[in-house]
């Protein structure tokens, strides 16, 4: 692994908390083949971290496989805000799909349901709600809950990781009328392409990020046999990029994927934003140019925290 020139940290404050943070950091890296973005959560380890290198080195110095498809259709996230700011969110993306996060810890099951209930009601019937949990709940509160979000949805699309543990999610599965979506189950797994989902979960949800790579996490696919939804690590556009050709070169994509997050973000690292319209995003063949990356530049201090993960992390990477 190679990069041709200093790592850029940036530092961009979110329009709305979310997985607990209000601002997001990560580092640009330029190889060969163009830029790529490491931005492993505060909450990943060290060891954890070593994938979301692969992934950014992969971008920068090799490229990604071929698409078979030259646009994706995207979902719009509504984070954790009152139902009428939900309302409005999804009303102005463009979107015919919403994902909606649920189960936060300051976020009742009442606010979920009402948060959940507007979003419906601006999509109207046509439109597909999905929720996502982040594995918040034990087997018998995803199973009463599972209920009720889908009752105040009109009909969920499915839930995505209502459970940490597979065991669970196969559980919550027998139990209920919904998909069921495994997200952190794969790519927080020792070895995703050893985990067996089939009997847990109805979807994927991949990020090519924590995942490898592009060309790793078409294996992660190949390997667990179901249908697969691409979903964003909330990076800047360039490593949305990534996504994006996870998305654009899988064989089939039933779903909308989870990739019209730039709207978290109050702006980005390039002038050539990967913002959805109409609901769709188009397949760049390589990461944009961050040439608004000065302006969104990290301080001294977080800039010198993340050179030294990304010094420790490459350490762990060259003895594997």
């Amino acid at each position: 692994m190679v990069a041709v020139t200093t790592p850029l940290v940036y530092a961009i404050p979110l329009r709305t908390r979310f997985r607990g943070i209000t601002v997001r950091e990560g580092v640009l890296l330029k190889g060969a083949a163009g830029w790529g973005e490491f931005c492993p959560f505060a909450d990943y380890a060290d060891a954890e971290c070593v994938p979301w290198l692969a992934s950014a080195m992969e971008a920068a110095d090799q490229g990604w496989p071929e698409p078979v498809r030259d646009r994706v259709e995207v979902n719009t996230t509504v984070p954790v805000v009152a139902p009428d700011r939900a309302h409005e969110l999804v009303a102005a993306s463009g979107c015919r799909t919403a994902k909606v996060k649920v189960a936060d810890p300051g976020s009742s099951l009442v606010d979920d349901c009402e948060r959940v209930a507007a979003v419906r009601d601006a999509l109207g019937p046509g439109g597909a709600v999905r929720v996502d949990a982040n594995g918040a709940w034990d087997v018998d509160t995803a199973v009463a809950a599972i209920g009720e979000l889908d009752r105040a949805a009109g009909g969920l699309e499915y839930v995505e990781q209502p459970c940490p543990s597979i065991d669970e999610l196969a559980r919550v599965r027998r139990k209920v009328d919904v998909r069921v979506a495994a997200d952190e189950s794969i790519r927080r797994a020792e070895d995703p392409l050893r985990v067996a989902v089939a009997g847990a979960a109805d979807v994927a949800v991949l990020k090519a990020a924590p995942l490898g790579g592009v060309r790793r996490a078409l294996r992660v696919a190949e390997a667990c046999g179901l249908p697969c939804v691409v979903s964003s690590a909330v990076e800047t556009s360039v490593g949305l990029a990534a996504e994006l050709a996870l998305a654009a070169a899988l064989p089939s994509l039933d779903f909308a994927c989870g990739l019209g997050t730039m709207s978290l973000l109050t702006t980005d690292v390039t002038t050539h934003s990967l913002s959805s319209m109409d609901g769709h995003l188009p397949v760049p063949g390589r990461a944009p140019e961050p040439d608004l990356a000065p302006a969104v530049q990290a301080g001294d201090e977080t800039r010198d925290r993340w050179l030294a993960r990304l010094d420790r992390v490459r350490a762990i990477a060259e003895r594997i």
